[in-house]
This record gives structure tokens, C-alpha cells and sequence, in this order.
């Protein structure tokens, strides 16, 4: 066994690939981005995973050779047994690609293949805010909600890779708003970045008043605005106008907030009450409100939980960031590694 094992985590978006060469306490070495290029099909897209594991190696300044694993996560529909994603609908065309397979063969190093919210909340655990916890959920807060649980360094992926898939729980039985799944009442519909822009924009034309008429989410809100543009703006960047607005008071802006606060903290309860968890942690590009948002979930919480989980359950931001995803393939290659270590 290698004294100091190096891994390559690989985290794959819609728009970039980013990754890194980890070491064997979940320190980055190196951290690289390029462009994904989905739309050049499969084997443009692999040949895109190559390069970002290249690139990864040479920016620590290692040989392949001082490399013992690889992991790479990706969004979309996926098997991850077999290793393969399936038909991702932020990435078309790519279609049935054999991820784990090709990188495996390509570098001749033992490759995992995991979902990238999976992926990111192990990253958490290992090195992140997860550090010395028994079990954590990550709820990844960007334009949808990502989740990952993991028990004991076991990550739950469920017997058809749809596990921890906690933004699709519902959360309003009746009536419930649209998800962009295309089902009523999930999470995601009223605590995603995208869907805490499309409240307001409906809250504006509505004629409600509030500062945020005369931010680029009241311009959208016009009858000038088509609907191209404004789905092209439904993104954390908006959002953060809207916490912004809350955090001087703006009332239309509050109550927004505090629907998803309270939405948020109905799917922590109801994790709580699932897997009763150690730490439920909250990571991405939303977690820019700061602690206004975190007070108001942890408050919601105490309030809908049983007692225990209540008193003993932390509520946090997560820590690492955009580099969760790839030190969390990092991770899962390092932990597929000491288990084949220890089988010997």
C-alpha cells in the first residue's frame, strides 16, 4: 500500500467539468475547469472527461503513476452500477455513455462512477462539514435542489440510482405548485433558486409592491418580457437579489424567503424522521443569503421536529463548495480503494 495515495475526482455540470487530484486526507492538489460540451455527443463529451483527468494530473505535478484511483460524477438520469448515464436532460444528446467503462479502460486505473449531488455530500463527510459525523444529508440549493445521504461512509443510491432524490419529495399535497419535473408539490418547486424567482416575478405582476421592481427580476416581470428570457434568468444570481431585498426589509421579499425557509426545513424533518441523521448540511449557490436563511430553516426545524432529532440534529451550511463534487469523487474512488486493499 502506497504511503500517500493520490486520486482524481472528476464533477461534471451541465456547463463545466471540474476536477482535481485529492490526496488521502481530501486536500486538493490541483483544481481545473473546462467547458463540457455536452451538445458534441458522446464520444466528444468522453474525450472531454480525458482531458479534464489529464489536465487534473499534470496541475499537481505528479506522474499517472502516483495515481491510484479515479471518480467521476455526473448529473442526469444514470445507472450506477453499470456505470453508465442515460439520457440527462441538461446534457442532450448524449445518450447511454459508458463513463466509468471508457475512463477505466483509457487511463488503466480503477474508475467509480457516482450521481454528482451523491458525489458532492460525500465530499462533505469526508473532508467538509460532514468531518467525524456518523450520517449526513446534503440538500444542494442551486437552480433545482440536489440531495445526497450518506450512513456510516455508505452512500445511499437506492436499488435503481434514484436514491436521495429528497427534492422530489412532496412537500403540499393539494395544489401544489409545479416542480420543473413536470409533477405538482415537490420541494424543488418552492426552495430552488429557480423557483424563488418565478414567486416573485408571479407576486410582481400580481401588483404587489416591492423593491424589486427595479431589479432585473421586476423588468422580466413586465409584458415586455418573453418567456425565453425569463426562463434563461431563473438562477441563483437572481435569487440573491431576493434575499438581498429581504435583508432590508422588503416584505414581498421576506414572506418569499421565509415560504422556502419553511419548505427547506419540511424536508429536514422529514429526513430527520426517516434516517435521523447527525448533521443535515445545506451547500450551493444559495447558501450566499447567509445566516438570515440558516436561522430561519433551524427555527422551522425545531418548531416540526420531534424533540430528540430536534435538540441533537445540526443544521449547517456546507463547507467546501464548488469543490465538494470532485473531492467527493475523489472519495468514492479512495474509499473503493481501501476496500480492495483490505480484501487482499
Amino acid at each position: 500500500m502506497k504511503q500517500r495515495p493520490f486520486f482524481v475526482g472528476i464533477d461534471v455540470g451541465g456547463q463545466s467539468i471540474k476536477g482535481g487530484v485529492v490526496d488521502d486526507a481530501g486536500q486538493p492538489l490541483s483544481e481545473i475547469d473546462l467547458p463540457t460540451e455536452a451538445f458534441g455527443g458522446n464520444d466528444h463529451f468522453l474525450g472531454r472527461i480525458d482531458l479534464a483527468v489529464e489536465r487534473a494530473i499534470v496541475a499537481a505535478g505528479l506522474p499517472l503513476s502516483e495515481i491510484s484511483g479515479i471518480g467521476v460524477a455526473t448529473p442526469g438520469t444514470m445507472d450506477i452500477q453499470g456505470g453508465l448515464i442515460l439520457e440527462p436532460p441538461n446534457m442532450r444528446p448524449l445518450k447511454n455513455v459508458p463513463v466509468r467503462e471508457h475512463v477505466q479502460q483509457r487511463f488503466q486505473l480503477p474508475t467509480t462512477f457516482q450521481n454528482d449531488a451523491n458525489a458532492a455530500a460525500y465530499g462533505e463527510f469526508w473532508a467538509g462539514a460532514g468531518r467525524g459525523a456518523n450520517s449526513i444529508v446534503l440538500f444542494t440549493l442551486g437552480t433545482g435542489i440536489g440531495c445526497g445521504i450518506i450512513v456510516r461512509d455508505m452512500i445511499i443510491e437506492g436499488e435503481h440510482s434514484h436514491g436521495a432524490e429528497v427534492g422530489h419529495i412532496v412537500v403540499q399535497m393539494f395544489d401544489g405548485r409545479m416542480c420543473g419535473c413536470g409533477q405538482p408539490g415537490h420541494l424543488e418547486a418552492y426552495a430552488s433558486a429557480r423557483s424563488i424567482v418565478k414567486r416573485t416575478k408571479e407576486l410582481l405582476i400580481s401588483s404587489r409592491e416591492s423593491s424589486l421592481r427595479s431589479t432585473p427580476i421586476g423588468q422580466l416581470s413586465g409584458p415586455s418580457a418573453s418567456p425565453a428570457e425569463v426562463e434563461e434568468t431563473l438562477d441563483a444570481r437572481y435569487a440573491g437579489l431576493v434575499f438581498q431585498a429581504a435583508a432590508t426589509g422588503d416584505a414581498l421579499a421576506q414572506e418569499i424567503v421565509e415560504d422556502a425557509a419553511y419548505a427547506l426545513a419540511v424536508g429536514a424533518v422529514n429526513m430527520m424522521h426517516t434516517i435521523n441523521p447527525d448533521r443535515i448540511l445545506y451547500g450551493g449557490g444559495m447558501t450566499a443569503a447567509g445566516s438570515p436563511l440558516l436561522s430561519r430553516i433551524q427555527h422551522h426545524v425545531h418548531r416540526l421536529a420531534f424533540p430528540v432529532p430536534a435538540q441533537k440534529t445540526q443544521i449547517l451550511y456546507a463547507e467546501l463548495g464548488t469543490k465538494a463534487g470532485f473531492i467527493g469523487s475523489a472519495g468514492c474512488a479512495r474509499r473503493a480503494y481501501v476496500q480492495s486493499i483490505k480484501a487482499t
